[in-house]
């Protein structure tokens, strides 16, 4: 295996278990490691540090062990039975009312650069490494033997991979060939569409806010803004909402949460779906609705766009701030992990001020049990909401 050595006081990191080594870190390769073969890491005094997945980038291991031994079938096994075990425990595996649910998320769950996630009877596996992406066979084997209620395995990794990695995964079934499911979240159905739909086919990260919001929606008028499938706009119709508005640029995406919406509340005309741009929508929106959802994709992917991921941030909560009855609830969000939950809380802060209305934090809102943050790797925590109360 080769060898990839450390500077000198450089493995401080590894020693608290960090899962990531930079290339400022490494002082000598030993040998010509092609992008996702497996490395040994050793300190500058030779001692053995960890076992990863090697790539090209600032980040150049991805770690799978801190301890020596084989990543062989019985390490794929180990890793993943864990994560099983963790979604017993939380119940969310083999639970009656839900089979929607992360089973692996990345570093949350020791595996750097895999995603998983369930959907009934079919596992769709996201790679975001190139060794991760080599391991995929392997991994849906073990799927199937793990999880009792999985039959399928949905490989969707065509946009995943990292920039300019010298593989082009293509999408399709490692094993099975089911096509969709209706998948269950809380007693409530949805279609989970992992061939066209977004990241594994639906955003089972949202589940917790999404029952908290149910449980405010009654007798409220509803705005869900960057609806994607419709999630937050079927929960606060089970809740009691008088009317439910769902907004999304996509045509396909509100195509969906129209689908969505009749799998649970055929023929209700309390629901309408507009495919419209939804910074034109906030524009003529008025004092109309009372519980406002902003759940937007990332506006700042990287670093480098942070500055005008935050101004995005604060134009579409200035709008609805502004806009919301009195006494409204507004629920948002970021997704992005490069802004965090100080950022988010300032800029928000920002466009109430500007806003010039008395706005309460009410709750502050992260990601759910299946999508765990590694100790050792807080980078890990990316969903952070508020919901405000409005005056």
């Amino acid at each position: 295996m080769i060898t990839i050595q450390l500077k000198p006081k450089r493995e401080e990191n590894i020693l608290r278990f960090h899962p990531w080594i930079f290339s400022g870190a490494i002082a000598k390769i030993t040998g010509n490691p092609a992008e996702g073969d497996l490395v040994r890491v050793i300190s500058a005094n030779q001692e053995f540090l960890a076992i990863g997945h090697y790539q090209v980038g600032s980040i150049m291991v991805r770690i799978l062990s801190f301890t020596e031994r084989p990543i062989d079938r019985s390490f794929w096994h180990e890793r993943l039975k864990a994560a099983y075990d963790m979604r017993l425990a939380l119940r969310l595996a083999n639970s009656d009312t839900t089979n929607a649910y992360r089973l692996v998320h990345g570093e949350g769950d020791n595996l750097p650069g895999l995603v998983i996630d369930i959907y009934g009877d079919t596992a769709v596996v996201q790679a975001h490494s190139v060794g991760m992406h080599y391991a995929k066979d392997v991994i849906a084997e073990l799927l199937v033997e793990i999880i009792p209620a999985v039959n399928n395995v949905y490989y969707k990794s065509e946009g995943t991979m990292p920039f300019k990695a010298p593989v082009k995964p293509v999408d399709g079934y490692l094993i099975g060939d089911k096509t969709e499911t209706i998948a269950l979240e809380n007693g409530l159905k949805f279609h989970a569409n992992w061939l066209d739909g977004q990241k594994t086919g639906f955003f089972v990260d949202q589940r917790d806010n999404r029952s908290l919001l149910e449980h405010y929606a009654k007798g409220r008028n509803v705005l869900n803004m960057f609806c994607y499938t419709g999630g937050f706009s079927f929960y606060a119709m089970r809740g009691g909402a008088n009317l439910v508005h769902s907004v999304d640029s996509s045509a396909k995406a509100i195509e969906l949460t129209n689908k969505n919406i009749e799998l649970n509340f055929p023929g209700d005309p309390r629901h309408e779906a507009y495919a419209v741009d939804a910074f034109k929508f906030l524009d003529d929106i008025k004092d109309k609705y009372d519980l406002i959802i902003l759940d937007p994709p990332a506006f700042a992917k990287n670093h480098k766009s942070l500055h005008r991921g935050l101004q995005g941030y604060k134009f579409i909560n200035n709008e609805a701030i502004k806009k919301i009855k009195e006494g409204g609830l507004l629920f948002t969000f970021s997704c992005s992990q490069a802004v965090d939950k100080a950022q988010f809380q300032s800029i928000v802060m920002a466009a109430a001020i500007e806003a010039g209305r008395k706005a309460q934090i009410i709750f502050q809102l992260d990601q759910p049990d299946d999508h765990p943050v590694n100790i050792y790797h807080p980078e890990g925590e990316y969903l952070k909401g508020l919901v405000l109360y409005v005056e």
